[in-house]
């Protein structure tokens, strides 16, 4: 019998019912491969057992062994090599499928965490910038900077985080398979929301939307 984590939710990805007015405009979660690869570095671990073993190889042929016992000796890493490619594959897996974002005509919502699930909100009047970065593999991400007032911790956030935005963490949507597309629906609901929501700036002169999403390979 299957088990939905998630069926409390009245909407897949969202905590509430949306409110008259607001739109529903694009939702998807992160390319699991991507994670794989950007955040648990899976191709990066697989190379440096590699590495270990042929050294392990190398040095036994030093020591003077014959070939099959430094082929036996490099081999040794590679039962530990494939448990930690298979583990980090599976927490990639786990982050795709258990993320939900969402871009709305007034908010970016994102519904983050294996083990204790956590919906974040960012209202379009509490985002200051987004940027996009469109990664080598065609994957991109998007990070937001928050009012100073908004502030969720890194750990909680974390892995869609911007890396090393300790003081001040980036929520950020991650491993996205068609960045373009997707920045280009941000970038069209903000522009909406920026002529029906003028002046620009709040009362503390935080912007009510993203001054860019500029690409960068």
């Amino acid at each position: 019998m299957s088990h939905d984590d998630f069926d409390f939710e009245p909407k897949r990805g969202l905590p509430d019912v949306l409110p008259a007015g607001e739109t529903l405009l694009w939702q998807g979660a992160p390319s699991w491969q991507a994670v794989a690869r950007r955040i648990f570095h899976v191709e990066k671990v697989a190379i440096y057992f590699g590495a270990m073993m042929v050294w392990r190889f190398a040095a036994s042929l030093s020591d003077g062994n014959g070939l099959l016992a430094a082929t036996q000796s490099g081999l040794r890493l590679l039962p530990l090599a494939i448990a930690a490619v298979v583990i980090l594959g599976l927490f990639a897996w786990g982050v795709g499928r258990t993320t939900v974002y969402s871009i709305t005509n007034r908010r970016v919502v994102m519904r983050i965490g294996m083990a204790l699930p956590l919906t974040i909100n960012l209202p379009f009047t509490q985002i200051a910038n987004a940027d996009l970065k469109i990664n080598g593999d065609g994957s991109g991400d998007i990070a937001f900077t928050t009012a100073t007032s908004v502030r969720v911790p890194y750990l909680a956030l974390w892995p869609h985080a911007r890396p090393f935005q300790l003081r001040k963490p980036q929520p950020m949507l991650r491993g996205l398979a068609e960045p373009q597309k997707v920045s280009d629906i941000l970038a069209a609901s903000l522009a909406a929301s920026l002529v029906a929501s003028r002046p620009a700036t709040s009362e503390s002169g935080v912007a009510r939307w993203p001054q860019q999403l500029a690409a960068a390979e």
